[in-house]
């Protein structure tokens, strides 16, 4: 993997990240940019969780980068069985005790080294893509589909090019591909952070096979549904 040092440094970063990343998703400290943008924040989110309890429901879903459990939970409430996978033992610690139900069993690993056991219903992601590596987008995707029953979905969630989503002390945001990301006590680390036009993103899709819809939820987010419509793996 080309950025396998970036990578090294992300997994770090949300390790140390995870007793403050909540923080993040709701709008508190240095994230916090008032009543107004809080609102909108929080309108797009239950636009999005609307969509995935339409999407997902009844079956076996795998969970990948499954974090705090701010989106298992929902998984959880509205399937059969979740398989919850993170490279952060921390992140997951958290989840268990959110989500707290044994319909939700957990896997610690680094996701682009670890192949699923089993088929699933549904596959899902929040905030993940943005951070996979530009080379490793095929063959993730290709892991994507051999993980799904035939006829199987997937939704995603990610953030749009947003200056007021990150925190107030971050760098502006570009596309680099790279971003420069602080913790509460003032360490710093490098991730990979990959900023997706929807209408670009669902055609790069298209072209792997895949059929959907990848949409705004107006300024902070996209998501996307999306089935395979052939037998050929997504990973060339």
């Amino acid at each position: 993997m080309a950025d396998d040092r970036i990578v090294k440094q992300q997994i770090e970063y949300y390790r140390s990240r995870a007793e403050e990343y909540d923080e993040w998703f709701l709008r508190q400290g240095r994230y916090d940019r008032g009543a107004e943008h809080r609102k909108q924040w929080i309108n797009e989110i239950e636009q999005i969780e609307t969509a995935l309890a339409a999407s997902i429901h009844g079956g076996d879903v795998l969970e990948l980068a499954c974090g705090t459990g701010l989106w298992t939970r929902h998984l959880a409430k509205n399937n059969r069985t979740v398989v919850a996978v993170d490279a952060s033992p921390e992140v997951i610690a958290i989840n268990r005790q959110r989500v707290a139900t044994d319909r939700v069993s957990y896997v610690t690993t680094d996701i682009f080294d670890w192949k699923p056991a089993q088929k699933f219903d549904a596959v899902f992601f929040s905030f993940w893509l943005s951070h996979v590596p530009s080379d490793e987008f095929n063959p993730f995707w290709g892991k994507v589909h051999d993980a799904l029953n035939p006829e199987g979905q997937v939704f995603f969630i990610d953030s749009l090019m947003e200056p007021t989503s990150t925190a107030r002390d971050h760098g502006s945001l570009d596309h680099s591909g790279i971003s420069r990301r602080k913790l509460n006590d003032g360490r710093e680390f490098q991730i990979v952070k990959i900023f997706y036009d929807p209408v670009q993103l669902r055609e790069r899709l298209r072209n792997l096979g895949w059929s959907g819809f990848v949409r705004s939820s107006g300024r902070f987010f996209f998501y996307g549904s999306m089935t395979r419509q052939n037998a050929n793996s997504a990973s060339g």
